[in-house]
Formats: C-alpha cells, structure tokens, sequence
C-alpha cells in the first residue's frame, strides 16, 4: 500500500475500440462469434508483430553504418521483437486482401512465423484457406484492422492490448456461457489483483483462460511502480483454442510466461507438479461435473471432493500449490460457501479448522457472461500471522480470524444483462481488506455494518463452518432502518385487522342477541 502510484487503468475504451468492434462484428455475417473470434484476434495480433518488427527494421536501417544488419533475426530476437518474414508482412497481406487467394495466404504467413519463432508454434490459428470463410469479408477486415493506429514506443502495446482485451470481452458477451471460460471480466480480475498486491514472486493460475489475470497483475505492478521482472508468470489451460488465445494474449504484450508446452487438465495431469507460488489467481469452471477425480491424489489434503462438483477440487489444488507465505484469490460459485453435500461440508469445514480462510466475498448478480448463478471471491492464506510479505511489510496478527464482505449490492449494469463493478466500489473492497489485514496507510480495521466485518473462528463454527458473508456483517443502518419501519407498517396492519375483528365480534353478538330476543 505504501508504493507511489501511477494512474490505474479502469478498462474504459480508447475511443474507437467500440467502432472498430462494432465494424468487424457486421463483418461476421452468419459466422459464429466462437468461430469468428480467432480469425478477428489472429488477425490482430498479426499486425501487431508485423507493425513492431517494421518499427524495429527502421531503427536498424538508420543504424546500419554502426554495423546494424537489418536482415538478421537475431537483431529483432535480443529486443524482444518477433521476426515476421517477408511472406508474413502486413504490408504485403494488405496488397492481397482483394485477392480470392487471401486465405491461403494468410496461412502461409500463419506458419511462416511459427516457422521463424519457436514461441509461437502451435498457437497461431491456420485455417484462414477453409471454403466457409468468406474471403471478401476476409479481405475487408484485413483492411479494417490495417486503420488501426499505433504510438512508437511501449504505448503501441497498450493499444494493441486494449483492442485485443476488448475483442476478448465482446465475443465473451457474444458465447454467452461458453465464453466465460476464456474471460474474466475485468473489473472482478481488476479487484482479485488489487486484493492480494502481486508485487514479487511466483503467480500462478490453474485455469488460465485468456491470461487475464497474468495482464492485469503486470498492469498493477507497473501501476504501483514496482518492477515487471519481479514476478515469474505460471499457467494451465486444458481447452486448446483457449491455450491458443493466452500465449498470443501475453506474447502481444512481451509477458513472459510458462504455460506448459500445451494445453492440459489440471487435474488429470498437473504442469507444475513442485510449483509452490505466492499467489494464485483463478477463474475456475462453477461447479464442474464432468473432471478427472482420482480419489487417491495427493492433493485431496483435507478430503476426496465429490465426483459430481469439482469446486473443492479446485480449491485444494490451489492450497497444495501455495508457497509457506502464499495467498490465493479465486472465484467460485456461492454454493461453495455453504453445501453440505457429498463431503463438501467437511472439507470446508477442515480449511477453517486449519486457518486457511483469510476473506470472504459475496458478489453481485450479472458479472460474470452467461453465468445467472451468484457467485464469491475466496481468498486463502498461508500465513495470517502478520509478519512481513513481499512487498507489502509487516500486517496484522490475523491467526483465528477471517473477513467478510457482503458486495451484493454494488456494481452497475452496463448493458440490460452485463453488470460491471466501478473503480470506487473496487476501492472500498480493497480498502476495507487491507485495512482488516492492517496495511501501512490503510486507514486500519473497521467493521461497518451491513458490509464487512471480521469474525472469529469461534463464531465461524457457531455458524456451522457456513462461510456466507451475510450470516456475519448484519444489517446496515438503512436496512434496520427499512425493517424497523416494516415491523411498524406491519404493526398498524395488524393492529387495524384486529380492530375490525373486534367489531365483526361485536356486530356478530348484537345480532345474535336480537335473534335470541326475537324467538
């Protein structure tokens, strides 16, 4: 808390973002969007490479009397630059966007780069020559993505990556469920970082997707003003398309990460089998039914998770993978919170037990693209004893102790089925728990009603190990103030109807006394 701040990015567009989306999505036709989306994205991160390697040729060309060779790969290779062959140029795909032969030669230069770049092989799409793709829309959005503009410098990154997020997020709207397994949205991966500050060491994410959260863990240390080469980046993705998006994600970006030598199931076969990381970031599947479960695993530390869920799977894969000082920060759905089924009840119930849970959040409705059901954060650590973290210095003595947030209430909808929370809704939830964690600067601990409150083990366990944040912040003094004004609405209601029961009473005798009287 204590680094000096840049401006932080809040995920708002450039100003032609939406227009430049709005152009390449008419140009979809009848294409699916889960189709269409790595021709577009592709298509993008070609000329991306291609624009950097042209900056780099003229900087070499300049210098070519100070013994510079313009022609040798190594010369683009030691800047970090990817060296794009002739055949892959944008310069001479836009000359051939009109031509009917586009496809073919799109995929000639696909495969010239992976040729040229062992990084890259395996992870540019090649099937721009299939008869279903339309080669005039082909052709049109190749000069669609050729009017993008760049900045020299690191700058052009920026753009390239803001563009290429976007993209990321719209055919994330567009699939609906399915494309929540590739995107996170922004803001939810946005307060996940923020959270746990990855300042240095090993970041891990189990379940990668498109590698949001590893770009925005860089965007927040350059934006605190650490030091990119202080964290080391690992990663798994089982869906090979989507393993595809990641590495040509943070190749854009020059992130470098190890996310295995290809796509794989986390639990059928763990990439990283000794990684001990200092955070972990994850957006797992909800409540996948269909995994891997081998009831023997080394990893099922505090219970064999049901075969029909794979939340508590999820979850103790990421506590076996956390270094002695670790903290983990991951979405699940809200059932995770609460079931008592199948032995989930037990296992969260021993994750108490052993001091794990550090925090606990509940989130608005509508963050997540195509997911209806509520969602949490959950964030584990390691060590709650206070003594200094890297990079964030000595905290509060926390052992026995968890925080709860009840976020429901905040976000705001951007769309009619898309909510998005804002970067002063992200700030009070950060603040309210690095102020509980007791942070230099942070203001330190305060419960306020009806949002957060740290509770005790004790009272954890009175609460049978259920970990719903609403079961412990109580009610905030709008809401007492609402139900003490429902009690006496109800009060009057109630007071009238007996009233009239009284009279109907009474009207009852009077008339049965006349009858008496009258026989």
């Amino acid at each position: 808390m204590g680094r000096p701040r840049k401006q932080a990015t809040n995920g708002a567009t450039l100003g032609f973002e939406q227009t430049l989306w709005a152009a390449a999505d008419k140009l979809r036709g009848h294409m699916d969007a889960s189709e269409y989306k790595h021709v577009v994205l592709g298509l993008i991160f070609l000329k991306y490479i291609s624009d950097a390697f042209e900056q780099r040729h003229s900087r070499l060309q300049a210098e070519v009397g100070e013994g510079a060779d313009p022609g040798d790969p190594d010369e683009y290779r030691a800047r970090n630059v990817f060296w794009v062959p002739p055949e892959a140029r944008w310069d001479h795909l836009l000359a051939s966007a009109k031509d009917p032969a586009i496809g073919a030669t799109l995929d000639t230069a696909m495969e010239a780069i992976e040729r040229e770049n062992p990084s890259l092989r395996g992870v540019l799409p090649k099937d721009y020559a299939r008869p279903a793709l339309d080669k005039q829309r082909l052709g049109e959005l190749i000069d669609l993505i050729g009017t993008i503009g760049f900045r020299s410098g690191d700058e052009s990154k920026d753009v390239l990556g803001r563009v290429y997020e976007y993209f990321l997020g719209q055919f994330a709207s567009k699939e609906g469920k399915k494309g929540g397994e590739f995107y996170t949205p922004r803001s939810v991966v946005r307060l996940l970082v923020e959270m746990i500050e990855p300042y240095q060491g090993r970041v891990y994410d189990p379940c990668c997707g498109s590698s949001g959260m590893f770009v925005q863990s860089e965007e927040f240390i350059a934006a605190h003003g650490g030091r990119l080469d202080d964290i080391s980046i690992y990663g798994q993705e089982s869906n090979p398309t989507t393993w595809r998006l990641a590495k040509m994600n943070l190749a854009l970006r020059g992130i470098e990460a190890n996310l295995g030598p290809h796509n794989e199931d986390t639990f059928r076969r763990d990439l990283h089998p000794d990684l001990k990381a200092d955070f972990i970031l994850a957006n797992p599947p909800f409540n996948m039914s269909d995994w891997s479960r081998n009831p023997e695993d080394v990893r099922w530390r505090y219970g064999v998770p049901p075969a029909g869920n794979a939340n508590f799977a999820w979850i103790q894969h990421m506590v076996h993978h956390l270094a002695p000082q670790g903290i983990a920060g991951f979405v699940l759905a809200n059932g995770s919170m609460s079931s008592q089924q199948s032995g989930e009840g037990e296992i969260r119930k021993q994750l108490v037990e052993d001091d794990l849970v550090d925090c606990m959040i509940a989130l608005p409705p509508k963050l997540f693209y195509g997911a209806a059901i509520p969602v949490c954060l959950w964030f584990l650590a390691r060590d709650k004893s206070g003594k200094p973290t890297r990079g964030v210095g000595e905290l509060r003595d926390r052992r026995g102790e968890t925080l709860f947030v009840d976020a429901r209430k905040l976000g705001v909808m951007v769309s009619r089925t898309h909510r998005e929370l804002t970067d002063q809704e992200i700030a009070r939830i950060v603040g309210a728990y690095h102020g509980w964690r007791g942070e230099p600067g942070s203001g330190g601990s305060r419960d306020v009603p009806g949002f957060c409150k740290g509770s005790s083990l004790e009272a954890v366990r009175e609460h049978g190990h259920v970990l719903t944040p609403g079961r412990y912040v109580g009610a905030s003094p709008e809401e007492d103030g609402d139900v003490a004004a429902e009690v006496s609405r109800l009060t009057a209601a109630l007071g009238a109807e007996m009233r009239r029961g009284h009279e109907l009473d009474a009207a009852i005798e009077q008339t049965l006394a006349r009858f008496v009287d009258d026989s």
